[in-house]
């Protein structure tokens, strides 16, 4: 099995990582969210932003 990160191309909201790992993981892309929004909170909020811009560009784009 040969798994790969994507950044979702239908559930996304701002980039698609949320919704590529939630397709990664195969879990609601809505605990992902919630778990990004908690994380980014708990860190006083710029290390989850960094982190998710951060993917953002790293990740790939979900081939067509």
């Amino acid at each position: 099995m040969n798994k790969r990160l994507y950044r979702s191309r239908t559930k996304k909201m701002i980039a698609g990582v949320c919704g590529g790992i939630a397709e990664y993981f195969d879990v609601d892309e809505t605990i992902v969210r919630l778990g990004v929004a908690f994380l980014s909170v708990v860190t006083a909020i710029f290390p989850g932003i960094l982190f998710y811009f951060v993917a953002a560009v790293i990740m790939p784009e979900a081939p067509a």
